[in-house]
């Protein structure tokens, strides 16, 4: 409360030293809404089921290009499904032909290691040779 009031004849009013913090809920408020709406927007839709690791995560580049596999084998580059014949052209177009750029590999626990290398050696006819695997980080066990 901003005023004290004193039972008594004195019609003299004490000040009251708290702090409002009436606008400081209010613009945290509006903070939590903002990051609420804006944290699912900056994450890829694509569900898939990696496994975990307890690797030191490495920094991630500005625009990021994921190739993902999915259980049944379908390949996603992005959010786009992508033929694995048409992959080598895709990526071109995609990284503008900058064969040096990383690309973040992402595949599903079912997937079979042969289908997995498949994937790996149509990167590598393309021309693709710099590939960061991702997966899921896990708690270290002590």
């Amino acid at each position: 409360m901003g005023l004290h009031l004193k039972e008594g004849a004195d019609d003299d009013l004490a000040e009251n030293h708290e702090i409002n913090v009436t606008p400081f809920i209010d613009v945290m408020l509006v903070l939590l809404i903002i990051f609420m709406v804006a944290a699912p927007l900056a994450t890829v839709d694509i569900k898939v089921d990696l496994p975990a690791s307890t690797a030191k995560p490495a920094p991630r580049p500005e625009k990021p290009v994921f190739l993902s596999v999915k259980a049944d084998q379908r390949l996603f580059l992005g959010e786009d499904e992508v033929k694995a014949e048409a992959l080598g052209a895709t990526l071109d177009a995609k990284t503008q032909g900058k064969k040096d750029t990383t690309i973040f590999f992402q595949a599903d626990k079912g997937v079979d290691y042969g289908d997995l290398m498949s994937v790996m050696d149509t990167l590598r006819s393309a021309g693709y040779l710099k590939v960061g695997l991702v997966g899921l980080e896990s708690a270290v066990k002590k």
